[in-house]
Order: C-alpha cells, then sequence, then structure tokens
C-alpha cells in the first residue's frame, strides 16, 4: 500500500531512523526484540525505565552488546553518534536528544505518560503510543498538539485499532465504503480481577493487572475508542453489541443494519474465528456490485466484512514508525479538528464504600465500558483513564457508572489538566450521528 520498503531501504546504511522506547514491560521487551536489528532503516538505540535493570534486560534479550547507561540528552546524543546504545532512567534523556527522531510509549500508564507524550510532543518528537489507556482519554488533545509542533501522534499498527484502521483505509483508497470496524474477542468478563488472572499472566510473563484488563472488557473498550475517534464511528449502545459469531463473517448480519449505516459503527465478534486480528464490514448496495462480490465468494451483501487474520504489535509497530517519520502519516490518529467520539467509562466491578480508593485500569475496583461522548458528558461519566487514584465518596453499586459527583480527584494532575483542555476545545466538534 506504501513504498515503506524501499523508503525503509534507503534509510538503512548511515542514516536509520533512531528511535527510543519508554518502558521495558512485557510489550517493550517484545518490541525491543524486535527492533533491535530485524527491520531495515530502523535502530532501536535507546531504553527510559525507571528501574533501569528492566531496561539492560531488554536489549539484552535483543542480542545487544553492553549499553552504556546515561543522564541526559547530551550524553545519549554522544553514546548513540559512537554507534551504541544507552539506557537510562528518566525519559527525559530520550526525549531532549537531539538524535532521536521517535518515541515509543509503552508504558500503559495514564498519568506518567501524559508527562512523557506532552514533553515528546514539545520537543518536536513523533510519538507512537502502544498504550490504549492514555490515547482513549486524552488521544484528541495529544493529536491536536502534535498537529501543532508538526509531529505525528500515532497508535500503532499491530494493536487491533490500528490493524482496523489500516484496512479500512486500504478499503476506502479502493471505492468502498466502510460502515463498522472493530476487533475479534475471545472473551468478556467484567468481574476478571489481578487475581483471577494472575496464572495466565505469570504464564505469559505480564502483569495480573493489565491481564485482567484484557478480560474484562476495558482494554476492548479502550481500543475500540481510539478507533472510533479515528474515524467518527460510534456505538449503539453502551458497551457495544458483541455478538458471538462462529465466524468474524457472520457479523455482518449480526450489527443492526441501521447503525452502520447512520454514520458507522465499532463493536467487536465474539469468539469468532480466526479468533484474533480486526475487521471491517463495507455496504454495497449496487445489485451488478454485489453479483461480482458474490463471484468472489464475498457472500450475498449487501454488508461484506473484510478482516486481518493477525495482530502482531511488537512487529507491526515497524511500518507505523516509517509511516509516521518517513511519509508524516499516523496509522490511527483522532480525527483531524474534532473532538472525542467516543469515550471509556468507569464501572464499579464490585460494590464499592465510601472513602475507598480506586486501583485504576485492570484493578479490583472498575471496568471500562466504551459510550459515546455525548453521553457520557451528559452524564458526567467519570473515565476509566483518570480512575486511578481517585476517592469514591460515596457507596456505588456494582455495575453502576461514576461520575465525577462520586469521587475526589487526587490534586494536581496532568491528566485532568488535560481532560479539561480536551472538553473545552474539542468537545464541541465531535462529529454528529448523521452521515
Amino acid at each position: 500500500m506504501l513504498p515503506l520498503d524501499r523508503l525503509l531501504a534507503e534509510r538503512g546504511g548511515s542514516s536509520p531512523i533512531r528511535v527510543g522506547m519508554v518502558g521495558a514491560g512485557a510489550a517493550g521487551r517484545a518490541i525491543a526484540l524486535h527492533l533491535a536489528g530485524s527491520v531495515p532503516g530502523i535502530r532501536l538505540v535507546a531504553i527510559a525505565n525507571r528501574t533501569v535493570a528492566n531496561a539492560r534486560r531488554a536489549f539484552a534479550a535483543a542480542g545487544n552488546p553492553p549499553v552504556t547507561e546515561v543522564a541526559t540528552g547530551e550524553q545519549l546524543d554522544r553514546v548513540i553518534s559512537h554507534g551504541r546504545c544507552a539506557v537510562t532512567a528518566d525519559a527525559t534523556a530520550l526525549i531532549t536528544a537531539n538524535l532521536i527522531q521517535v518515541i515509543i510509549e509503552v508504558t500503559g500508564t495514564v498519568e506518567y505518560a501524559a508527562h512523557v507524550v506532552t514533553s515528546a510532543l514539545e520537543h518536536r518528537k513523533h510519538v507512537v503510543l502502544v498504550n490504549a489507556e492514555l490515547d482513549a482519554t486524552v488521544g484528541p488533545i495529544l493529536a491536536r498538539r502534535a498537529r501543532e509542533q508538526g509531529v505525528v501522534l500515532t497508535n500503532t499498527d499491530g494493536d487491533e485499532p490500528g490493524v482496523a484502521m489500516t484496512l479500512l483505509r486500504y478499503l476506502r483508497s479502493i471505492g468502498l465504503r466502510p460502515v463498522a470496524a472493530g476487533n475479534l474477542k475471545g472473551l468478556v468478563d467484567h468481574y476478571r480481577t489481578p487475581e483471577t488472572q494472575r496464572a495466565f499472566a505469570e504464564r505469559y510473563g505480564q502483569n495480573p493487572q493489565k491481564a485482567a484488563s484484557f478480560a474484562d472488557a476495558t482494554k476492548l473498550s479502550m481500543e475500540a475508542t481510539i478507533l472510533a475517534n479515528a474515524t467518527g464511528f460510534r456505538v449503539g449502545k453502551r458497551g457495544m453489541y458483541g455478538p458471538a459469531c462462529a465466524d468474524v463473517r457472520e457479523i455482518a448480519t449480526r450489527l443492526p443494519a441501521e447503525d452502520m449505516l447512520s454514520g458507522g459503527l465499532v463493536d467487536y465478534a465474539l469468539d469468532a474465528a480466526p479468533y484474533t486480528g480486526a475487521f471491517v464490514i463495507v455496504h454495497e448496495p449496487d445489485p451488478a456490485k454485489q453479483r461480482l462480490l458474490a463471484y468472489g465468494k464475498m457472500g450475498d451483501g449487501p454488508f461484506y466484512v473484510f478482516y486481518t487474520p493477525f495482530h502482531l504489535p511488537h512487529l507491526q509497530i515497524a511500518a507505523t514508525i516509517g509511516r509516521a517519520v518517513l511519509l508524516h502519516d499516523a496509522t490511527v490518529s483522532p480525527l483531524d479538528g474534532a473532538g472525542p467520539v467516543c469515550e471509556t467509562v468507569a464501572i464499579a466491578k464490585r460494590d464499592l464504600r465510601a472513602g475507598e480508593q480506586l486501583d485504576g485500569v485492570g484493578g479490583f475496583c472498575a471496568y471500562g465500558l466504551i459510550d459515546n461522548a455525548d453521553a457520557a458528558a451528559a452524564q458526567d461519566a467519570l473515565p476509566m483513564g483518570v480512575a486511578e487514584g481517585c476517592r469514591v465518596t460515596r457507596d456505588i453499586p456494582r455495575d453502576t457508572a461514576l461520575t465525577y459527583a462520586d469521587v475526589e480527584l487526587p490534586p494536581d494532575r496532568l491528566i485532568d489538566e488535560l481532560r479539561r483542555e480536551q472538553q473545552a476545545a474539542l468537545l464541541s466538534t465531535a462529529p454528529s450521528r448523521e452521515p
């Protein structure tokens, strides 16, 4: 679709795209393993992690020679100029280094990541978010800041929003009309916790709280929010429909046609083969064109399912990096100038008592569900991305949506400032439901 192979090959000699990564958890280690030497034209030169030993471990697992620990951008530039790689406890070193062009944010945090990303944009670095938590919460205002600085802020190909958006853009480019898009999901259980997911997390080297967010619908909802904000598509109801399907191609007949045709829909297929990847539904009303699609084994229409049967963030991120730097193109980013189309709102995972402190994404207290931004605003719903650290001010029954009136926010958080800026500047510009 894009000449990235040739463009990256041309950069593969003495001028590779130099990348710095913030975070060295399971996702960061996988990215380091691939980017450390496999991709022509891209070089991972530095990793920042608050525990420096984990950054060293990520480079070592990728087969890198010993790395140099640095504390400042100037020190990092010297290390890079000598062809070496570096680690640091301070992400500011990556952000201020002149020789780094792209920052990958892969911590999965919200408040810490907000500081990293806003600073990176101020220093005119391209930013690749492997962080649905941050993107779903303040992606629109961060994208606006990126455009003001003349750089690219993007979520990544390989995560489902990027896989779906890459497919959707291709389908638009060949003259088809996408009307729905989303994920394939094997399990949704709102009451999963870090304890129920501990064995799974240990088996795959993951954080149990992160694993719980995969199962309890929070990550699913945040990924759908990112896709909604990039397409203008909305949800048919809070939490999406999520029909069970034996095969993803069945979803064309399982979602309401009126929702798809009145501005587009984000949703998911539950337990559907091929069990991973992302789908896009297109609408084709012309009988002659329907006959050709039927001949091509696409079904009888008028809705047709296209899908990508894999999502591999640690591999596909390379395309996102190349597109950002060489083509100034975001894989998946909120619509230019538009406010949030959807939000992921916090729902009580159990009965909550006044005085309790919420433990955030994937915790014991709340799960996140996607909703349309106008509906969430009308309820003054608490975004899941700002829930961590909030103190509940009254008893909340299980499965009740939390509102700002139900909690006391921690003081002096950047994420709350960004939310206020986003609401003031962009919410009134969210796309309407009309096509």
